[in-house]
C-alpha cells in the first residue's frame, strides 16, 4: 500500500489508507503508457488488479485511481456482462470520488471542474478538455505543448523523434502530416508534442 500512498496528495492519504484496507485488489504501478492512465482486470482464478502510470502529477493518479477502483467495485457487485464504462460504473465512480471532492484534497479549479465532470464521467479524463489542461498545471516543467497551442504550418516531434506539420483543426481533433510519409495524422488538441524553433 505504501508505493501507492506515496504517490496520492498528502491531504487525501488518510481516505485512500482506509479506501483500499476494504479493496482486495493488487495495485501495480508501472512506467508511463502512452494509450492510458491506469486499467482494471479481473483474472481467472477471482484476484482482481489495478495497473497504475508512475507520475509526478497526485491529482491525476489520484484520479486514475479511483476510477479503476470504481471497476473493480463494479466487478464485485455485477456478475453479468456490462459495458465497461457504463451506467453501472459511472454510478460507483461517483460514488467512489465524492469523498473526496472538497478542495482540501482537490484545489480549485481543479475540484470545480472534477464535479461538473463527474455529472456524466466519460471512459477517460482526456476527453475532457477542461480538466486535462488543470491538470498539466500539476505537472513537471516541460518543453513539450499541447498542439492547440501551436499555430497552423508549424512542425513539431513527437517523444519517438517522428516529425508533423500542424494543418488545420477539424471539429474536434488537429490534422497534422507527417513529414517522412506524407500520411495525414489527427491529434487531440491537448496532445503533448515538441515543436520545433520558427527558422
Amino acid at each position: 500500500m505504501d508505493h501507492v500512498l506515496a504517490l496520492v496528495p498528502v491531504q487525501a492519504k488518510n481516505q485512500v489508507e482506509q479506501l483500499l484496507k476494504h479493496s482486495k485488489v493488487s495495485i501495480q504501478i508501472t512506467k508511463k503508457r502512452k494509450t492510458k492512465h491506469g486499467d482494471f482486470r479481473k483474472n481467472r482464478n477471482g484476484t482482481s488488479v489495478i495497473t497504475l502510470n508512475k507520475t509526478s502529477n497526485p491529482y491525476r493518479f489520484l484520479i486514475t485511481l479511483l476510477h479503476e477502483i470504481a471497476h473493480f467495485k463494479v466487478s464485485q457487485a455485477v456478475s453479468y456482462r456490462i459495458k465497461p464504462h457504463g451506467v453501472e460504473w459511472k454510478n460507483a465512480y461517483r460514488a467512489t470520488l465524492l469523498p473526496f471532492l472538497n478542495p482540501t484534497v482537490f484545489p480549485e479549479p481543479l475540484c470545480r471542474l472534477l464535479a461538473a465532470h463527474m455529472k456524466n464521467p466519460k471512459a477517460s479524463t482526456d476527453r475532457d478538455f477542461a480538466l486535462v489542461m488543470a491538470l498539466k498545471k500539476y505537472d513537471p516543467p516541460t518543453s513539450s505543448l499541447p498542439i492547440f497551442e501551436l499555430t497552423d504550418g508549424q512542425i513539431f516531434q513527437l517523444e519517438n523523434g517522428r516529425k508533423f506539420i500542424k494543418l488545420k483543426k477539424r471539429r474536434t481533433r488537429f490534422e497534422c502530416q507527417e513529414l517522412d510519409s506524407g500520411r495525414i495524422y489527427l491529434f487531440s488538441p491537448h496532445a503533448e508534442v515538441v515543436p520545433e524553433p520558427p527558422l
